[in-house]
């Protein structure tokens, strides 16, 4: 068994930190080279836990467990398989705070406005999941009296995930349901920054599932993730981070014409019309802009096109509200919005934040200096108006809480700007026009759109992006069955 309690545990040597194991073949232990990698918390900047520093020669070992336990959980019915994954669900729903905490500490997302209902939302997905487990149903095709000819799904085999440190039970039980529903086994790669929350959810599932159904490896992803990528037993990749990590995937799918579930980067466009200058939507502007998770989310609506007539009005209600948050240690109870989490990409938030002022970008409110006291990394919501639309702070994907305002008068010219971008991910529209709200999503080239909300995804939604965001769909059964099975046809002379 797995220990990721903080506070107790085997201890590495001269330190207070505990060592927490990875899962292969139902069997919880260190690293082959027996190497430890530590994980900070980046509100305190503390090394709260040592991970497995993963080499291939564990990768191999997750991969030959995964393909020895497909032999029978490939075959297991599927209403049997959609059982496990209920009680997965409610066991995580019972251990939710014991998850959440944990991965407020290693993220810097706040326990209340964030974790709880990451891990929350991952018990519902396994629930979703495991009622769906018996819609793997078929075809039939009328060919005639003298030949019966129908179609079955067949699941892949061991399937390889790589999922990043933002949002990681959440996105990791997505791969877990998906893959283990539709027959497959999995090697789960954790994100070396935030491990703890998805090994926490792993050694419940393990209490569950057979031995060698779910493994989770832990270490960097140039040790773990390449190997497993290009690992010749992998019959199916997906993966969520970056979209530059996401084309090397790609082509270690391609040389082995595997199929890959992509879900890479964003640099949403959220459009407000005139009808909509209130503080409803000031609010759903900041919800989906995920300020509250420090902007590290690939759906975060991060460039704002405004009308005109509402500019000022509405930035001094979008600026009201975001002074109204509270930042902060994310496991205290009165926090908001919490710490970024590295060093690394503190620092880089804060360089296009610096670039965009030296450009002539005027800072509505947040910039370079730290909200709040303390070692921590921390960075206050900021929003920029006046940058143009070929600056760095507007194209590319920051992952920090910087939201760029632009100014529209024309609809057409607007929707033309908010397609103007290499990715497609997520879009969202605000119009009292429901007529209007819905041309607007209609013409934007993104895979999810929302209008009048703000909010995430919901088990069933099909979610996924076009352009360099990504391939294939995720949350929907159909996204689920489209990607994790293989469609056989079966035609018998009778």
């Amino acid at each position: 068994m797995t220990i990721t309690n903080t506070e107790t545990g085997t201890k590495a040597a001269g330190t207070d930190a505990p060592q927490v194991s990875q899962l292969i073949g139902g069997v919880w232990g260190p690293s082959d080279n027996g190497q430890w990698r530590p994980v900070e918390n980046p509100a305190r900047r503390t090394t709260i836990a040592y991970i497995p520093d993963s080499q291939e020669s564990d990768v191999n070992r997750a991969v030959e467990a995964a393909a020895e336990a497909f032999k029978s959980w490939g075959v297991l019915p599927s209403r049997e398989r959609g059982k496990l994954l209920i009680a997965i669900g409610d066991k995580i729903a019972e251990h939710q705070e014991e998850i959440a905490r944990l991965v407020a500490a290693e993220t810097g997302n706040a326990l209340r406005t964030q974790a709880r209902g990451e891990v929350a939302s991952a018990a519902d997905v396994f629930r979703f999941y495991g009622e769906a487990a018996f819609q793997q149903k078929g075809e039939t095709f009328p060919f005639g009296e003298n030949l019966l000819s129908y179609t079955v799904r067949e699941p892949l085999g061991v399937v390889g995930g790589i999922v990043p440190w933002n949002a990681p039970v959440i996105l990791s039980t997505m791969k877990i349901a998906m893959a283990l529903m539709t027959g497959n086994t999995l090697v789960l790669k954790t994100a070396e920054l935030a491990p703890l929350g998805v090994l926490k959810l792993a050694e419940y599932a393990n209490e569950i599932l057979p031995a060698g159904v779910l493994n989770v490896l832990t270490g960097t992803g140039q040790a773990v993730g390449n190997p497993l990528s290009r690992h010749p037993k992998v019959a199916k990749l997906t993966f969520t981070g970056s979209t530059g990590v996401g084309k090397d995937i790609l082509a270690a799918a391609a040389d082995r014409i595997v199929p890959v579930t992509l879900e890479l980067g964003g640099k949403s466009p959220a459009i407000v019309f005139p009808d909509s200058d209130d503080t409803a939507t000031a609010q759903g502007v900041i919800a989906g802009m995920r300020f509250t998770r420090q902007g590290q989310s690939c759906t975060a609506g991060s460039r704002l096109y405004l009308h005109k007539d509402i500019f000022d009005s509405f930035l001094e209600k979008l600026a009201a509200e975001l002074g109204k948050l509270k930042i902060g240690d994310p496991l205290d109870e009165e926090t908001d919005m919490g710490a970024i989490v590295s060093g690394k990409q503190y620092d880089t938030v804060i360089r296009y934040i610096e670039g965009a002022v030296q450009q002539g970008g005027h800072l509505v409110t947040g910039g370079i200096e730290r909200p709040v006291e303390g070692e921590g990394y921390y960075v206050a919501p900021t929003v920029i108006a006046g940058a143009g639309d070929d600056w760095a702070v507007t194209r590319e994907e920051v992952f920090g809480p910087v939201l760029v305002v632009i100014p529209w008068d024309d609809e057409n010219d607007v929707i033309e700007a908010a397609n103007d971008s290499d990715y497609g991910l997520a879009g969202y529209v605000w119009s009292k026009d429901i007529s209007t709200a819905i041309r607007t999503a209609n013409r934007l080239e993104v895979g999810w759109v929302q209008i009048n909300r703000g909010g995430g995804q919901l088990p069933g939604m099909s979610y996924g992006g076009n352009k360099q965001s990504g391939l294939g769909r995720e949350y929907s059964i159909e996204g689920a069955l489209e990607s994790f099975t293989n469609v056989k046809n079966i035609t018998i002379a009778i």
